[in-house]
């Protein structure tokens, strides 16, 4: 494996494991918020001023034919996020930390497969091979396996 892949690799297995953590945290806010919703907007207001302050530190140019040029799709991230976010702080203390971060990667492998299959929203085409079909197999027999009580 490529060094380049290995970090890759490790930021992935760091990026899911912050998202399991901030299932918790953002639980957690909500027993102090009383809301799903609150504790989501609280969640990126926070988010939102820490992506400033990196912004206002790097400086990236900004560029208005960049941002006129961006797909209608391309704007809905946010409103993604929010649903994952809320949905995450809904789930996590009714199917605990396991079954919600099976379920959310299941999920993500599943619509990662066709999303590369087919070379959709800037993604390279990779086709669904037999051996990433199995995969994703196989990760539905795990969600079976840890939801299973």
């Amino acid at each position: 494996m490529q060094k380049a892949m290995i970090s890759y690799v490790f930021l992935g297995l760091l990026m899911g494991a912050m998202a399991a953590v901030q299932s918790g945290v953002n639980t957690r806010l909500r027993l102090s918020l009383s809301s799903p919703f609150q504790a989501a907007l609280v969640s990126f207001a926070v988010g939102t001023a820490t992506l400033a302050l990196v912004v206002l530190a790097l400086r990236p140019a900004w560029s208005a034919q960049t941002l006129e040029d961006t797909p209608w799709w391309g704007w809905t991230g946010g409103a993604l996020g929010a649903f994952c976010v809320s949905s995450a702080v809904v789930l996590a203390p009714r199917v605990g930390a396991l079954a919600l971060a099976a379920t959310a990667v299941t999920g993500q492998l599943l619509t990662g497969v066709i999303l590369d299959h087919f070379g959709l929203l800037s993604f390279a085409r990779q086709p669904a091979t037999l051996s990433r079909l199995l995969g994703v197999v196989l990760l539905i027999a795990g969600v079976l396996l840890v939801v299973r009580r």
